[in-house]
């Protein structure tokens, strides 16, 4: 199982890039992540973070995009379906996480899934941490091993 999240953005905060690299060295256990920042627009052009996102892109990734409007998820449910891309569609999928003013129309129309963690808004840089640290739960669904309760 391979993943990678494409964000606009780099982290600045240690306790972000420490939380970060522990679920990443736990994801590692079960597969490969692969993170890659785009650098935000000067001007918070969404435009222009959303052509940086798709030259990024290969035609036959499965994407995932992070938006406030996606479809929510729970853990189970998240992890059914993580699984059952790995199963059925792809051998990776790569999340994409956009800039502090979301993501450009033309990455959610190339998305495979439009997912939302909630209906408020956190901060682009947080919204890494979570990503990974329900990446990591979800495996341990997936493999009925103890940690999600």
């Amino acid at each position: 199982m391979n993943f990678k999240i494409i964000s606009i953005g780099s982290l600045k905060e240690d306790y972000l890039k420490k939380g970060v690299a522990e679920y990443q060295k736990r994801i590692s256990g079960y597969g490969k992540l692969e993170l890659i920042e785009l650098q935000e627009s000067p001007r918070d052009n969404v435009t222009d973070e959303g052509t940086s996102i798709l030259k990024k892109l290969k035609d036959d990734e499965f994407i995932i995009a992070l938006a406030i409007d996606g479809r929510q998820l729970d853990s189970i449910e998240l992890a059914k379906y993580l699984e059952d891309t790995f199963t059925y569609k792809n051998s990776s999928i790569t999340f994409i996480i956009g800039g502090s003013n979301g993501l450009d129309n033309r990455v959610l129309e190339r998305a495979n899934f439009i997912l939302s963690f909630s209906k408020v808004t956190f901060p682009h840089q947080l919204m890494k941490l979570i990503l990974v640290e329900q990446i990591y739960r979800s495996l341990k669904i997936i493999k009925n091993e103890q940690y999600h309760k």
